[in-house]
């Protein structure tokens, strides 16, 4: 690999990293600027999506991420930071990240808030050193511009997501494959 290709390797390699960095509040004020994001995410989508105020009065816990900054060349990676909230008051803090390879380009920022229907799968998340979003993740998805579908089967699956106020040019976010790992702001 001569010297060029090896510099053109390591900036598309390190490019959407140091991208995914960017306005997610790195070297902020710590917990009380991600709970100030934290409140005008949950403001926002409980006023643009009325029925999560349903899934939030019976969560055990709610983990907002207020925004995550997606971008990918080929290489892609995520990252966010966000707050669990129990009974309405913030617990921990925590970071999102992901990566990916493939036929992608572009960047996006969205919101997303895990849904914790269940003591066990609060409990659960709170212990584990780094949790991954897998097959026990339930979208709940929008129906129309004000409408979500909260059926029964949402309520009690162990974990429901949202994803909300995507801006940007990726198509696509999906939480398959996110880690969270608790943080100190």
């Amino acid at each position: 690999m001569t010297a060029f290709s090896r510099r053109r390797f390591l900036a598309a390699a390190s490019a959407p990293l140091a991208l995914a960095a960017c306005g997610n509040g790195v070297g902020g004020n710590g917990g009380a600027r991600i709970d100030g994001r934290v409140d005008a995410a949950m403001n926002f989508m409980h006023n643009t999506m009325p029925d999560t105020r349903i899934l939030s009065e019976k969560a055990a816990g709610v983990l907002m991420m207020p925004v995550v900054t997606e971008a990918g060349l080929g290489v892609g990676g995520a990252y966010g930071r966000g707050a669990l909230r129990v009974n309405g008051a913030t617990v921990d803090y925590y970071s999102t990240t992901s990566a990916s390879v493939g036929f992608q380009i572009g960047g996006q920022q969205y919101s997303h808030a895990l849904f914790f229907m269940t003591e066990p799968a609060l409990g659960n998340f709170r212990t584990s050193p780094g949790w991954t979003a897998g097959g026990d993740l339930e979208y709940v998805v929008q129906a129309n511009a004000r409408t979500l579908t909260t059926d029964t089967t949402s309520l009690l699956t162990p974990v429901v997501a949202v994803v909300f106020g995507q801006a940007g040019l990726l198509a696509g976010a999906s939480l398959e494959g996110q880690k969270y790992n608790r943080i100190i702001p």
